[in-house]
């Protein structure tokens, strides 16, 4: 997801383009107009039992990965599996495409980073068998992204205010959901038109949904209030602990909270006993805080999730789940990750693929494209939202967005190059 650019009077194709019409827009977006999410999640590499940089192994993605993959913007490569790989600073990382930001998109985003991880988990196989060794994931870090649309800006309404409120709001119910007895850190990030929320990485799909769950509906409904000053948690009914201090965020732009943030230990500590003074005099167990920050948000979490992940979320914040800080060790998936996938019985329904993971996996099967009477071979990714193709007899560059693509795959002027040669042939036979 890369910075909104706006190009006063600049010539773009619209969905015409395919007749060789251009129209005069005022303004080209290099990022969606609309709000989408993003996961990533980051992994140390273990071989034969050893830490080691995955680019003094590999290289790069591109002799770990079997299949050819489309080049993205940078080091990174697209995944056969929809989403984006690179080496990142010694630990390799996955990232899923974006997605709208609408309902199901917290299970769409889920279950697309764990089909990232289950490829990658795949090419390690193979390639530890091809090799006679043995390669290991270990969790490291999980980033959860939403976009800061622009019509939502404003001087007291920006991604560092907001980013602040929220470093005050997510710590505590995320370190229930989302972290273990070895984690140390929950982060709040702004980062131009997104905000970036990370924690340790989380073993469990169930609870990683239900921690996306829980952001994105504080994130959504935050959005909508009047403003991002510390008033709001008052006004809200946010309970919050004293002493509260946060840290700078050990990468970037950012705040987190750490082990001492609090006074004492919350990773380590006992998530059942009253042991945090609150501004108000009361004094709470980690549980019963994370429950009461809970409440402003439920009605946005239900309508961007089902109220199976939301009684999910109620149920550990109640003691009826279990947290991994439950139990006294992290879980043996942590140090292994990818191995085995389970989503317990929480698993959601199947929701349909989005809009947006339609029109990647048809750009990542590399079959050319026929708009109009012109064919078109994928070339990179440019970050998120753009797609840049060249023309088969020409070879001259153009770029679609991802909204684009939809609407012409929606009015059908979008199709595989080698369905629309088939059909003509059927009809000549006729």
């Amino acid at each position: 997801m890369q910075r909104s650019e706006l190009i006063s009077c600049c010539y773009v194709k619209n969905l015409g383009a395919e007749l060789g019409r251009y129209v005069r827009e005022k303004e080209f977006r290099a990022s969606p107009p609309r709000a989408v999410i993003g996961l990533e999640a980051e992994f140390n590499l273990f071989v034969d039992g050893k830490r080691r940089r995955p680019e003094k192994i590999f290289g790069d993605p591109s002799r770990l990965v079997r299949k050819k993959m489309i080049p993205r913007t940078g080091k990174s490569f697209q995944l056969p599996a929809g989403g984006a790989i690179y080496f990142d600073t010694g630990v390799i990382e996955v990232a899923t495409p974006i997605v709208e930001l609408e309902r199901g998109c917290c299970y769409r985003a889920t279950r697309l980073l764990w089909e990232q991880i289950r490829y990658l988990r795949a090419e390690l196989d193979h390639w530890s068998k091809l090799h006679g060794r043995d390669c290991r994931l270990q969790g490291f870090s999980t980033h959860y992204n939403f976009s800061f649309p622009d019509a939502r800006r404003s001087k007291s309404r920006n991604a560092t205010k907001l980013a602040f409120l929220l470093a005050h709001i997510l710590p505590i119910p995320v370190i229930l959901l989302a972290a273990n007895r070895q984690s140390s850190a929950v982060g709040v990030r702004p980062r131009r038109t997104r905000l970036e929320v990370t924690v340790d990485f989380t073993p469990d799909p169930a609870l990683m949904l239900a921690t996306c769950a829980f952001v994105a509906g504080a994130v959504e409904t935050v959005l909508r209030w009047e403003n991002f000053g510390l008033r709001q948690l008052n006004r809200n009914g946010i309970p919050r602990i004293t002493p509260f201090r946060l840290r700078k965020h050990s990468s970037r732009r950012g705040w987190r909270v750490t082990g001492d943030s609090l006074g004492q230990n919350p990773f380590t500590a006992d998530i059942n006993a009253p042991l945090w003074k609150l501004r108000d005099g009361r004094v709470l167990s980690l549980r019963a805080i994370a429950a009461e920050s809970l409440r402003p948000f439920r009605r946005r979490i239900r309508r961007i999730t089902d109220l199976a992940t939301l009684q999910h979320i109620v149920a550990v914040f109640g003691g009826d789940a279990r947290s991994l800080l439950d139990f006294s060790k992290r879980p043996e998936t942590y140090d292994d990750a990818g191995r085995l996938i389970d989503w317990g019985r929480r698993r959601m329904r199947r929701w349909s693929r989005s809009r947006y993971e339609k029109v990647i996996h048809r750009v990542i099967a590399r079959e050319p494209i026929r708009i109009g009477q012109k064919r078109y071979r994928v070339e990179r990714m440019n970050g998120w939202y753009q797609v840049e193709f060249r023309e088969v007899g020409t070879r001259q560059h153009r770029t679609f967005n991802l909204d684009e693509l939809v609407r012409l795959s929606a009015s059908k002027k979008l199709r595989p190059a080698a369905v629309r040669k088939l059909r003509s042939a059927r009809k000549k036979r006729v």
